[in-house]
């Protein structure tokens, strides 16, 4: 059984950038001069980056615990993503909408007929989240000598995670929330 496959990783790959590219004016790690307050829609290439390896593992860690949660129950699963919703976000980013809404792809799997593991493999990526909003929570207190982008990275972090899990756990389909809290039909 393979855990990740090659279109898998591709999938992942064009999520990274789009997500990446969505942040990059939200995440800055330089201080903005009088030049990007003329000029706010300058390509940066480093924010780019700063963004997409702050924001892409909550969302691919995330959706790898859907994932392997349902692997480990004996399902095969598979994450896809989804381009309308990938669209979506980037029109929101380019009109410059105060909304974020990303919903970038899902984790296909078989029925599951039993009901605890259906809510067990919905569950497990807000958990993902929660962990490692708990982490970057536990570094942030604990680890004193922390440098300043160090700190960036942990404080978005947390702060990403923190919406994700949110949002997530919300009972509205088709979030998945709404597969952990509401009666299955």
């Amino acid at each position: 059984m393979v855990l990740i496959t090659p279109i898998e990783i591709l999938y992942f790959m064009i999520l990274t950038l789009v997500i990446g590219y969505i942040f990059s004016d939200k995440f800055s790690i330089r201080p903005k001069t009088v030049y990007d307050m003329i000029h706010p829609r300058r390509f940066n290439k480093e924010n780019l980056i700063f963004a997409s390896l702050v924001t892409a593992p909550a969302v691919i860690l995330h959706e790898l615990g859907h994932k392997f949660t349902a692997m480990a129950f004996g399902y095969t699963a598979q994450f896809f993503i989804w381009p309308l919703g990938l669209v979506i976000a980037v029109v929101l980013k380019i009109i410059n909408s105060p909304l974020i809404l990303i919903a970038p792809g899902y984790v296909g799997i078989p029925p599951v007929a039993d009901p605890l593991q259906y809510r067990l493999i919905a569950a497990a990526g807000p958990l993902v989240n929660l962990l490692l909003l708990g982490i970057s929570l536990l570094i942030l207190k604990y680890h004193k000598k922390l440098k300043k982008k160090q700190t960036i990275f942990l404080a978005l972090t947390k702060q990403i995670n923190l919406i994700l899990f949110v949002f997530n756990v919300l009972p509205i389909p088709p979030l998945d929330g709404s597969k952990i809290f509401l009666p299955l039909s």
